[in-house]
């Protein structure tokens, strides 16, 4: 400070701008602050302590403002002269270990004999510029450790590829965003390295659009590109490096598609099976089970006979649990992929296909273990009682849902009859206990052609209401009952909870859209939980999901559970561990059925983009709406919103009108209604 206190008009000083040095001539010194005239011939006023530790040399107040000028400029242009000839590292080597810091005149003493002032100023700014080994707090500078040197150069290392990086991935996206427009400019071609970081930038913000640790580079990359939240996927997919359809949904839930990502586990899968089948007991009943055509993981059958007194029903569950090594690399594998994905484009199992598709699937002709659950029922249904315990069955007949409809109708009585009995008795005592119920049309969406630009069809299910009431039913009445085992053993599960409240006029098996869109509106969602509550649109006390172990990782844990009470073998974790494991189960469950939904959406907006100039669509008012009005496409089971106007003055519920569909947005999850005609 005592070295400030000397200045005074006509010496040349240095100051900081922009982290650079700039030299300046002062004019007047005010207190605490300096007028001054710099080589870039503006006057500033600054204070005393942004002021370099090295002044001078003194120079005539009364230069004239050319005098000042060619003056800054020769001390200026010999500084940068003498900076060149600076070997920073060369200090730093002397310094290092001698002193923790030092004040300008020091280094310069083992630098020079007798330090003139540009001498100096060359070297402060030589020290400045070496900011990997010396940090500048004034007066003085710092010497860095050789550890803090070495952390310095790999992230000053760092941020220049990011700089390098930067630079050419600007070009790189705008030449992408270019291809992805369909405009035909030169696309730069990156190295190595760069495509590898620019793949990966991509594909983070694809699979993580808030991801933090590269919203920086992202956002500095593609600046002056259209700010759409798909931008990455367009990038992408102009590049090449993901198809025209990518699924980003199964990128943003980490859920690996191809069946191959089980081949990491073969040893243990293998060993699993060593002991699966170092249990196996003689057959203690025979079933059938009744799938779609297309179901490979089949994980529930039965067994049925009636007399006088009424049923007794045995159901039979997967039980993939049996031997699992909870905590092992396959156990976290599988819980991250929490449940089998069945989409337009094909099937991703939650197990390993060779364990869910074959060892326990329960597939003809194949003797299997299972939970064996023996139901008690009266004559018109009433649950008597029930046992459930671990054996292993015998399939008998893999059975479609379209021979069981057909051999109902046409065939002579028999057990898939009295099934179909037993369903009808169960349904309705749950209506009675107020459950709902929506029989709605099964499209499904068929991907034809290319793969890479399939056709999109929309296919009816054939209809089979007798068959998959009796799956349904019997799997309803499987999870209440092992829900209500549970409570009464004091054995933690998982439970399917909807504490809601419904209107005695919401029961009952619902058909009309206009029926269905009110009563899902009243719903509230079902949520996973460790306490027993009830759920009300299922009619049910308790419900603990245990019917697709091989499908479901929440079953899964359910079957172990309910495995490890039973035999007294394997993990059995109280309620607070099973709580413990909730967040996750959950968060897994969330993403992965956001997949599930999202995924036959976007392929239902392919379908009318691809059809929109062609087709029109049927659909029912379920919703006049004082603004919007609210359609129903049962045959595609959608609901579309729409502005009033376009459907004329005067519109009630139910009414029926033909739709044309203009601008399709398959990611943003968008169809426009542009014309409606009402329908006689």
């Amino acid at each position: 400070m005592s070295t400030f206190l000397s200045l005074q008009p006509g010496c040349i000083i240095e100051f900081l701008q922009d982290n650079q040095p700039v030299v300046a001539w002062i004019l007047d010194v005010q207190g605490p602050r300096l007028r001054v005239f710099t080589a870039g011939q503006r006057e500033l006023k600054l204070p005393l302590s942004r002021v370099l530790p090295w002044i001078g040399p003194q120079c005539s107040s009364g230069a004239s403002r050319q005098e000042m000028l060619d003056l800054l400029r020769t001390h200026n242009g010999r500084r940068e002269r003498l900076a060149d000839s600076v070997d920073a590292l060369e200090i730093w080597d002397l310094a290092q270990g001698e002193v923790d810091e030092a004040e300008i005149e020091w280094f310069a003493s083992l630098v020079f004999e007798s330090a003139t002032e540009d001498q100096l100023a060359a070297l402060g700014r030589k020290l400045l510029q070496t900011k990997t080994h010396f940090k500048f707090s004034p007066p003085s500078f710092e010497i860095y450790a050789q550890e803090t040197v070495e952390r310095r150069q790999e992230e000053l290392r760092k941020a220049q590829e990011r700089e390098r990086l930067v630079g050419f991935g600007q070009d790189f996206l705008r030449g992408l965003w270019d291809i992805f427009c369909k405009r035909k400019n030169a696309l730069p071609q990156p190295d190595e390295d760069q495509a590898l970081r620019i793949r990966n930038l991509l594909m983070t913000r694809i699979s993580n659009p808030d991801d933090r640790d590269s919203d920086a580079l992202w956002k500095t990359m593609s600046q002056g590109l259209p700010e759409d939240p798909y931008l990455p996927l367009f990038l992408a997919q102009a590049w090449g490096i993901v198809p025209p359809h990518f699924n980003f949904h199964l990128a943003r839930a980490q859920y690996d598609w191809e069946p191959d990502w089980s081949t990491a586990h073969a040893e243990s899968i293998a060993a699993l099976q060593e002991r699966v089948l170092a249990t196996r007991q003689e057959s203690v009943a025979s079933i059938v089970t009744i799938d779609s055509a297309s179901t490979q993981d089949i994980d529930d059958g039965f067994e049925l006979t009636r007399d006088e007194n009424g049923f007794r029903l045995r159901l039979a569950l997967a039980c993939p649990c049996l031997g699992w090594e909870f905590g092992s690399p396959l156990d976290r594998a599988v819980l991250q992929r929490f449940s089998s994905l069945y989409l337009p484009e094909g099937t991703s199992h939650m197990l390993p296909e060779v364990l869910g598709k074959d060892f326990f699937s329960l597939n003809e002709g194949q003797d299997r273990p299972a939970l064996l659950i023996t139901f008690d029922l009266g004559s018109d249904g009433t649950l008597r009682a029930f046992v459930p315990e671990l054996s292993w069955v015998r399939v008998t007949a893999n059975l479609t849902y379209t021979g069981v409809e057909n051999e109902i109708a046409t065939g002579a009585h028999g057990m898939l009859h009295d099934a179909r009995d037993l369903a009808r008795m169960l349904r309705q005592a749950r209506i009675c206990e107020h459950a709902v119920i929506m029989d709605q049309p099964d499209p499904r969406m068929v991907l034809k052609g290319d793969p890479a630009n399939p056709e999109v069809e929309v296919v009816q299910s054939e209809s089979t209401p007798e068959a998959q009431m009796i799956v349904s039913e019997f799997m309803i009445l499987a999870n209440k009952a092992m829900g209500s085992w549970a409570r009464e053993t004091g054995t933690a599960m998982l439970f399917r909870t909807q504490n809601i409240t419904l209107s005695a006029e919401s029961a009952g098996v619902w058909t009309e859209p206009t029926d269905i869109y009110r009563i899902i509106n009243n719903m509230g969602p079902s949520i996973l939980e460790c306490e027993p509550r009830r759920h009300a649109t299922i009619g049910a006390k308790v419900y603990a999901p245990v019917t697709s172990p091989l499908r479901r990782y929440s079953d899964f844990i359910n079957m172990a559970q309910i495995m490890a009470r039973l035999s007294g073998q394997g993990r059995l974790l109280d309620q607070s561990e099973l709580e413990s494991l909730l967040p996750l189960l959950s968060s897994r469950a969330e993403l992965v059925g956001q997949v599930q939904r999202m995924r036959p959406r976007y392929w239902k907006c392919e379908y009318f983009r691809q059809n929109h100039k062609k087709m029109r669509w049927s659909g029912v008012i379920v919703d006049p709406g004082s603004n919007l009005v609210t359609i129903s496409l049962p045959e595609l089971q959608l609901f579309l919103k729409a502005p009033r106007k376009i459907f004329g003055d005067k519109i009630r519920l139910g009414q029926r009108f033909s739709i044309r569909i203009g601008k399709v947005d398959p990611l943003n999850n968008e169809i426009k209604i542009v014309e409606a005609w009402e329908e006689e």
